[in-house]
């Protein structure tokens, strides 16, 4: 073995390819999608620079903004390590230059840094004896971490009135406050100096150019920025809820202006929704986004994660413009690639199965009486929401069936607040929320919950979508077995991306005359669908029958 590999084999046994995940906000990257994600750059490089070697460059630079493991600045090491071999021989040499001169990283946590640092430089301080480079003057080298304080804005926010203990006088605070960088809520993340404050550097500047230059120097500029960003953060709303976070990490990469980025990220990006329509549309009309390789089983990447949606990862390639080739992994079958735009005609969000375009296309061909979406309601169809608990008992005639969390009971007709035309009509209900499939997104599945009518007089907390309203119970059963066809559940999967199921995900499923059973066959040959799209599509939809 040469002096070079012994340097940078000193992590032995391999650390990163056992190491746990210690949340679905900081997920850690396996070291073969690391390689893979490098890989899209090495072909990028070649395909741009006349078949050039991007790590036999000795002026490349690679920056991870958001640094965990370090897998991915350990496996550029290596990779710049064989490739400078001519360049630089001597074997010390090259490691110092590498690591001095071409690898950056920004480490999301003191921990991360460490950890990082041990994996890029085998030791936790770069300029300790057991570091494998011998030029750093600095203990960080160039794995940088600084605690960063969130930005509280005065502007969100309440402002309340309160006694000072100790003065006994009247003081006004403002309570409730968001940082003005991530949106971060005061009462989750104003913790104190003892905690992690999770106000990650590289999103919280509106300067990131000048920022850079003030850690790593002046006049810096990368070729490839490449790494796994932090995912959500909680945002205080019920339950577990949180919003995402990685589209700030990507926009703000993008404003470095490097050659080339490419990361990982939920795939729910895809179709928008709760803080990701602007970078939906910013991301979908970018056609220097050239590869998207998407995992719709998230655990096919990160074992053991519950991240619904799937993940993927994408090549941005700034000197480059055109159409974006996709590649789906699903399940067990061969990956489906094509290179395609990133919005059909027709569509606004990005259609996730390459097989799905083409169906699309046929249905859309069509003329149609209106969009289903069209019948479905917002949130709340009544005004009422997940917490909303009816009585158990009808305490006059003027009080209606409530369907609600847990089963079903009476609420007083006053307390509708909305949906007051769906009242009196025949309808459907349809869970708010996708059935549960574990921690992660198994197929078959329903992709929506299993739909029932909803009589005149009855109505329903925010765990159900109205669908309605149909003048005649026939006209409700009609729509009822058109929901439960595969083929209409189809269509809403290319618009879903994660367990809530509003009614924009209707928007692809065209409305039908309500007077017949509907049944797949029908739609079928309706639609003129081919034996492989019918296949491809009882791949992924399990008959509502099997409930």
């Amino acid at each position: 073995m040469s002096m070079s590999n012994l340097l940078l084999n000193k992590h032995n046994p391999d650390v990163l390819t056992c190491i746990a995940n210690l949340s679905n906000d900081e997920v850690f990257t396996p070291p073969e999608m690391a390689a893979a994600m490098l890989d899209l750059a090495t072909e990028a490089w070649a395909r741009d620079h006349d078949g050039e070697n991007l790590w036999a460059n000795p002026n490349a630079r690679v920056l991870d903004p958001f640094v965990k493991t370090g897998v991915f600045l350990r496996e550029a090491t290596r990779r710049f390590n064989e490739g400078l071999i001519t360049a630089i021989p001597d074997a010390q040499e090259r490691v110092n230059h590498i690591l001095t001169k071409q690898i950056y990283g920004i480490a999301i946590t003191e921990l991360t840094a460490l950890m990082a640092r041990r994996s890029v430089y085998c030791s936790k301080y770069a300029n300790s004896e057991h570091s494998i480079c011998t030029a750093f003057d600095t203990p960080e080298g160039n794995i940088w971490f600084e605690r960063t304080e969130h930005t509280w804005d005065d502007k969100t926010g309440t402002r309340e009135r309160r006694v000072d203990p100790l003065s006994g006088e009247e003081i006004f605070i403002r309570t409730g406050r968001r940082c003005s960088y991530c949106g971060a809520g005061e009462e989750d993340y104003g913790r104190g100096e003892d905690l992690e404050t999770h106000a990650y550097a590289f999103i919280h500047t509106n300067d990131i150019k000048k920022r850079i230059n003030e850690i790593f120097g002046d006049d810096m500029h990368f070729d490839l920025i490449v790494g796994n960003p932090p995912y959500q953060l909680s945002d205080g709303g019920f339950g577990k809820s949180a919003a995402p976070i990685y589209q700030n990490f990507v926009e703000q990469a993008k404003a470095l202006d490097p050659r080339y980025l490419t990361m990982i990220v939920p795939s729910r990006w895809f179709t928008g929704g709760k803080g990701l329509d602007d970078f939906r549309v910013s991301m979908l009309n970018d056609r220097r986004l050239r590869t998207i390789t998407d995992y719709v089983n998230a655990s096919d990447v990160f074992s053991g994660i519950g991240l619904k949606g799937g993940v993927c990862y994408f090549l941005w390639n700034r000197d480059s413009e055109g159409d974006c080739t996709v590649t789906t992994h699903f399940k067990d079958q061969e990956p489906s690639v094509a290179t395609r735009p990133l919005l059909e005609a027709g569509a606004e969000t990005f259609i996730r199965f390459n097989q799905g375009v083409s169906i699309l296309k046929k249905v859309l061909e069509q003329e149609a009486s209106g969009s289903f979406a069209d019948l479905v309601s917002a949130r709340k169809p009544f005004g009422l929401d997940t917490t909303f608990k009816g009585s158990a008992r009808r305490r006059n005639e003027t009080d209606y069936v409530i369907y609600q969390n847990g089963g079903t009971a009476y609420a007083p007709a006053e307390r509708i607040r909305a949906g007051h035309e769906l009242v009196d009509c025949w309808k459907l209900f349809v869970g708010y929320a996708a059935p549960g499939t574990g921690n992660k997104d198994t197929y078959p599945h329903r992709i929506i919950s299993t739909p029932f009518i909803g009589r005149p007089g009855e109505i329903s907390s925010e765990t159900y979508l109205c669908i309605g309203p149909f003048d005649t119970k026939v006209e409700a059963i009609s729509a009822l077995s058109y929901l439960k066809c595969r083929f209409t559940r189809f269509l809403i999967l290319l618009r879903k991306a994660s367990q809530h199921v509003t009614s924009k995900v209707y928007t692809f499923v065209p409305q039908q005359s309500w007077d017949r059973t509907w049944t797949d066959e029908e739609l079928y040959a309706k639609y003129g669908l081919t034996e492989e799209e019918i296949a491809f599509i009882e791949s992924i939809v399990r008959p509502m029958e099997d409930e």
